[in-house]
């Protein structure tokens, strides 16, 4: 594999954790200059804000193995178990995610019962759906690389 494809790949990734480091700073910048808002709507916004922000951990945690992901591959090492555990760590995060965001889901359901947004709820669904979906993908690529070494392996063994 060409190294142009990874660093296009790294690039991307750069470019969607700052994105996430910009919205993130807007929601604080937000809440600085404007304040919160009616006092009913206080608590379950600070408690939604905390779910956004406790996600970005493993969100971060995810991006930095993906990128070692892609340096293994530059190596030419993809078919090794360090490959392996950083698809293992990145199903780990995305399932963290998921699990963080149905945490958040009463409150969505509290602030769109205030606000009278039904589609709140669904849109509040969006990250724990993505985030359920990449650590199935991260699964399968995990199960299928551990088969692809076990067959080199044999491979090897029998040259």
């Amino acid at each position: 594999m060409k190294r142009g494809s990874t660093i296009i790949l790294k690039g991307a990734i750069v470019i969607i954790g700052l994105v996430v480091v910009a919205l993130c700073g807007l929601i604080i910048y937000t809440l600085m200059s404007e304040g919160l808002p009616a006092p009913q709507y206080r608590y379950t916004l600070l408690s939604i804000i905390t779910c956004i922000f406790a996600s970005t951990i493993p969100f971060y945690i995810a991006l930095f193995q993906a990128m070692k992901l892609l340096s293994y591959i530059d190596r030419g090492t993809a078919f090794s178990e360090l490959s392996v555990h950083a698809l293992k760590k990145i199903k780990y995060c995305a399932i963290a995610i998921c699990i963080i965001y149905v945490i958040s889901e009463p409150s969505i359901f509290l602030l769109a019962d205030m606000d009278d947004a039904p589609g709140l709820v669904l849109f509040g669904m969006i990250p724990v759906f993505a985030s359920f979906v990449i650590a199935v993908f991260a699964a399968l690529l995990e199960r299928l690389l551990r088969d692809a070494i076990e067959i080199k392996s044999e491979n090897d063994l029998t040259v």
